[in-house]
């Protein structure tokens, strides 16, 4: 059956891999944070991924280095190819606020593989919040050799309620993601395949 291309194949491996590597992160993040709250709670065991301390960062760091790779390769595809300023460059804030209202009142239109402009602000921060994520992951992991990326950040403490800070923010952002994909079924599909059937199309 003919498909129209909706989501390049480059794309929809690097979302697949990093949002593996995100959760891997957040539920080793949660076993490295329940060693030492920064806050009067603790998450439960299921949330959280290693069993233990060592085994948590362990797994936090695998999986950081794969969100690095990841993000270099789809930051200078992305670079490359114009993906980027043509799909998730920043729109005004007239058309943020006018696409926001129309989705709050459930009249946007959504076109697989083009973004609107709060999917285009959501994305495009959610990627600089990770870049922040791990660069005040690595201020917390290696405060001495990197004291210089620390003092940024604040400090040690500091960065670690950055860090922290950070992650929520990640974690929001998947829950609205995850929200607008069980409003619009549709398009997950497409981050699969890459295509939907296109109109008219025989089988």
């Amino acid at each position: 059956m003919r498909q129209a291309a909706r989501h390049p194949a480059m794309v929809r491996i690097c979302h697949w891999v990093g949002a593996a590597a995100f959760l891997c992160m957040i539920g080793s993040g949660l076993q490295i944070y329940n060693a030492s709250p920064i806050l009067p709670i603790v998450f439960p065991a299921w949330m959280t991924l290693g069993g233990w301390l060592a085994a948590g960062v362990a797994w936090h760091l695998t999986a950081m280095w794969v969100l690095i790779a990841d993000g270099l390769v789809y930051l200078a595809w992305g670079f490359a190819s114009g993906h980027l300023a043509r799909e998730l460059a920043p729109r005004t804030p007239r058309a943020v606020a006018r696409d926001m209202w129309l989705a709050i009142t459930f009249r946007l239109k959504h076109e697989s593989g083009h973004y609107n402009a709060v999917q285009r602000l959501l994305y495009s921060g959610v990627i600089l919040i990770a870049v922040l994520a791990v660069l005040s992951g690595l201020s917390i992991w290696k405060p001495v050799q990197l004291g210089w990326l620390t003092w940024c950040f604040g400090g040690y403490q500091v960065a670690r309620v950055i860090h922290f800070s950070l992650m929520s923010a990640i974690v929001a952002f998947l829950a609205v993601h995850l929200t607008l994909v069980a409003l619009y079924p549709r398009t997950l599909p497409t981050m699969i395949t890459g295509g939907v059937r296109a109109e008219g199309s025989r089988p």
